[in-house]
Parts: C-alpha cells; structure tokens; sequence
C-alpha cells in the first residue's frame, strides 16, 4: 500500500509538471521536490519496516524524476560556470558584458536596498513593489544624478544610459522602456510584475483550487497583454530584448511557457548556486527571472541575498557585440 500510493503520487506529480492543467495550478505552486520528498518518504518506511523490494524502485525513481524535474538541479548542468562577483562585471574572454538586475523592493519595508543594489555596478535594474520616488533615490544611489528612470504604478526601470520612450498599459504594473546604449543601440527592456499569487494552500477546500487556477489565468493574460505591447511597438523578435521581473510563478509554471522561443532564461542558461529568489529566510521558488532574445548570450547568472527586501535580487551578466561593441 505505501509503494502503491507512493507510485500514484509520482504519476499524478510528473502529469501535473509535466502538463500544468490550470485545474491543479494549487499542486504545481509547491516546487516538485516537495511532492517528491513525500513519496520518498512513503516508499522509505515501507522498505525500513518491511523490507518492500518494490520500494528500492520506487525510490530510485522518485530520486531520477527529481534529477530531471526539479529547476534547482538545472543549475547541474552549468558546473564549471563563473559566478558574476560584485563591483564593475568583468569582460567575459575579453568582451564586455552587459549587467543587468531585477529585485522586487518591497516598498523598502526592510530598508532601502540601494547600496546592495549599487555594489554590483548594473547597467540596466528593474523593480518592483516600489514608489517612483523610491525608483529615482536608486536611481541618484547608483548613477548620481547621471542615469536614467522610469517609474510605472509600482514598478520601475532604472539604467545608466539613456531611456528614450517608455510604453505602458494603465490596467497594470508591467512597462516597457527603450534604452539607448553608448554605441547607440536600442534595447527594449520589459519590467513585468504579474498579478501577485494565491497564498491559500488548504488543499482540502476547493475554493483553494478555484482560486489557484483563477489567478493562474489572471497572470497568462497580464502576461500576453505584455507580449503583445511589445510586439506592437517594436521590431521584436528582431530588435536586442531584455524581459524580467517579479512573475510571482516558479521557473516550472505553464506562464514561461508562453513566452516565445526567442527568449532565453539567463538562470537556466548561466546559473550557478541556489536559484530561489522567494522567500528570503527560507528560498524554496524561483519567481523572479530575467529574459533575454538572441542578441544575447547569458554567461554569469546568481541569486544575491539582500536583508532590504523579502525576495533576492537576480544577477546576470549578458555578453553582447551589437550593443556594447568591445
């Protein structure tokens, strides 16, 4: 019996991961390897007090499909990866890099995080849960009146360079900014805040369900309405795009699938260490991301702690000749 509802568990998890029916958005909200360390546990205390063989099985194929299916083992594959390091981003074999930050502030309730922030050099920042009078003392903390900001409801953009338009939907956070770069190359940089997550985990209610799948369906169409901003107003896929932010869903959600194929997840692609950015104290998800097209090729990638908000920031250095020739 507990081999048998440990395999029952195992084919409904890779089903629900594997597929993200909104229906069950309430079962894939908890990263995998939760769900996998209770079927590890039921075919473990079959095997301690019963010597089940079956369990043996069962546990090394818990232990294959967490290999595969957990987002915190996709950093595996990029052993040997460099790790950006704090101050100015070093050339990557001998090309400069492109710094680019997301963190979600949280309305500086645990203080300002400007200097953590400044302490990596960023070219490009976007926030969120942030008053635009919050954005602009980021803004003078890093560039000294020098930069460049937008602020959007409770987002912001911050840069070095030059914004020369930025593009907005009044219905929500998300905003779209155009960055000239030194060389003069355009950027397009999207700062997207999704509609913030069901918390409500009573797994027994089915209000917790409905309310899951409801707020799932709110994100993919926040999301889409984005997409298609950006397409409206410029040449993507052509144009060098950078797409991040708070996406209150973890890496494994259907949302990312969305986005198309031009764009690359500079965690997945360059990460090293701990990726989960939420919460805090105790990281377990990786909801904060940042994206970017072809013209770039993510090459350091790490989640950094701050004590000045709830989330980690998200760090990641983009190596790129059509916009900042070496």
């Amino acid at each position: 019996m507990l081999v048998g509802s440990s395999l029952l568990l195992h084919i409904f998890t890779v089903y629900c991961f594997a597929r993200q029916p909104d229906r069950f958005a309430a079962f894939t909200v908890m990263p995998i390897w939760l769900w996998g360390g209770v079927g590890l546990f039921l075919s473990s205390i079959a095997f301690y007090f019963l010597r089940a063989s079956l369990s043996l099985i069962m546990t090394a194929v818990w232990a294959v499909t967490l290999l595969v299916g957990a987002d915190e083992a996709r950093v595996l594959a990029n052993f040997g990866k460099p790790a950006p390091r704090s101050g100015h981003a070093e050339d990557y074999e001998r090309k400069p890099v492109l710094r680019v930050i997301t963190l979600n502030c949280s309305f500086f309730q645990f203080g300002n995080p400007a200097q953590d922030i400044a302490a990596w050099q960023p070219d490009i920042v976007l926030l969120q849960d942030i008053q635009p009078y919050q954005v602009r003392q980021i803004a003078d903390a890093l560039y000294g009146g020098h930069g460049d900001y937008r602020a959007h409801q409770t987002n912001g953009i911050v840069t070095r360079w030059k914004i020369q338009r930025e593009i907005h939907n009044a219905s929500q956070r998300d905003h779209q900014a155009t960055i000239i770069t030194p060389s003069g190359a355009a950027i397009e940089v999207v700062n997207v805040h999704l509609r913030t997550a069901a918390t409500d985990l009573r797994l027994w209610n089915r209000s917790a369900w409905v309310g899951h799948r409801n707020n799932r369906r709110e994100r993919e169409q926040e999301l889409t309405l984005t997409q298609n901003i950006l397409e409206q107003t410029s040449k993507f896929p052509n144009t060098p795009t950078l797409l991040g932010g708070d996406f209150n869903s973890p890496a494994s959600d259907v949302v990312h699938r969305q986005l198309p194929r031009d764009f690359v997840d500079a965690f997945a692609s360059a990460g090293t260490g701990w990726g989960d950015t939420f919460q805090r104290r105790f990281p377990i998800l990786r909801i904060d991301h940042i994206y970017a097209t072809r013209h770039f090729t993510p090459v350091r990638c790490r989640a950094v702690t701050t004590r000045n908000s709830d989330h980690r920031m998200v760090v990641a250095d983009l190596l790129t000749s059509t916009v900042i020739p070496p």
